[in-house]
């Protein structure tokens, strides 16, 4: 029986014109239709001359709310900007000399680099499945990706919470590989970042920052700029003199292109919910992993909508030949499963694969 629900099949219909087997939206997800216009048509107004700037503040404010929304929490708590890395270093900017951060052994490097490259911060890594149980009293930090860009793995999220709450600890939560796909509560760790190129499929210049209230009083915005001020349109010149009381005295300056694609992309998605991409990705990648052992290969276990092979990695080359599109990761052979793949797509990867 085909895994897509009618209501996401109506959501979907004439949104993506994939001319491959996309199984790769873990390196970068495929912009639906309405995305690609509404870039077409700011492009092509700000080509003409046409309005004020080269943007409009209200899609980013409407981008901020459709990702809000898909991960639980309140729009005032997410900040805007452009990449995960400059998220992630203002975190690392905000700690103390000496601070702790702990992380997973092969975690995404823009997780973990800006806390590496200070130089006086402790970073200590230790693997996935016993990041809980290495959280100890001096521990300032702990960052990690909801689901791991290597092999899918799903972290065991609630565990590090409690664990990080019972030392006093901080969370950081990349949320890259999941928001989109993954039923997630931001408001549960002090900290998330993703990048709207993957799973939330906008035009890559988009990413999200969401703060908690009370971690906001531990983060200065020593990225401030215009676009964090209280009144933007007034405060171009001379220092801000106030800024944002929300996490928008995190933004960055828009990518509005960007922006105004994401606007489009999140609220497809919204449309769609959360819960019926989970449900259609997931069986996908269960049918590919039930395929891969048929064929007398092991996959990464587990219940995520990405499906890693070990080993298996160099056959990429072969696959992209066939017309089917997968990623070579740390050698494992690695496909991605969104809203717009099908049984069918499943079922081409393992025919190929099968020789």
């Amino acid at each position: 029986m085909e895994t897509t629900s009618l209501s996401l099949s109506r959501a979907v219909h004439g949104e993506f014109a994939p001319e491959t087997t996309y199984l790769n939206t873990s390196t970068c997800g495929l912009l639906p239709r309405r995305t690609v216009a509404a870039v077409r048509s700011l492009a092509a107004r700000v080509a003409a001359g046409r309005g004020v700037g080269s943007g409009d503040f209200a899609t980013v404010e409407a981008a901020r709310s459709g990702f809000a929304r898909l991960v639980g929490t309140d729009a005032d708590r997410v900040a805007v900007g452009s990449s995960v890395s400059v998220h992630v270093g203002l975190i690392a900017a905000a700690l103390p000399p000496g601070a702790e951060v702990l992380a997973p052994e092969g975690e995404f490097s823009s997780v973990v680099s800006p806390f590496a490259v200070r130089g006086d911060l402790r970073t200590r890594y230790v693997p996935l499945d016993g990041l809980a149980d290495a959280v100890r009293p001096d521990t300032a930090l702990v960052a990690l990706s909801a689901v791991q860009s290597s092999d899918g793995r799903v972290a065991d999220l609630k565990a590090v919470r409690a664990a990080a709450a019972a030392h006093g600890a901080r969370t950081l939560l990349d949320i890259s590989q999941a928001a989109g796909w993954l039923p997630l509560d931001a408001g549960e760790y002090d900290f998330t970042v993703a990048g709207g190129f993957k799973f939330l499929l906008c035009p890559r210049g988009a990413s999200f920052l969401t703060v908690t209230e009370d971690a906001q009083r531990g983060l200065p915005p020593v990225f401030a700029s215009w676009a964090a001020a209280e009144d933007p349109g007034n405060s171009t010149y001379g220092p801000v003199e106030r800024l944002s009381p929300s996490a928008r005295r995190y933004d960055e300056p828009p990518a509005f292109l960007s922006y105004h694609g994401a606007e489009q992309s999140l609220e497809l998605l919204g449309e769609v919910g959360v819960e019926a991409v989970h449900a259609h990705a997931t069986g996908l990648a269960a049918r590919m992993r039930a395929g891969l052992a048929e064929l007398g290969h092991e996959a990464v276990p587990g219940e995520s909508a990405i499906v890693a092979v070990p080993g298996l990695g160099a056959r990429e080359a072969e696959l992209a030949r066939a017309g089917v599109v997968v990623s070579n990761r740390a050698g494992s052979l690695r496909a991605a499963f969104h809203l717009y793949n099908t049984q069918a797509d499943v079922d081409r990867a393992l025919d190929v694969l099968s020789g």
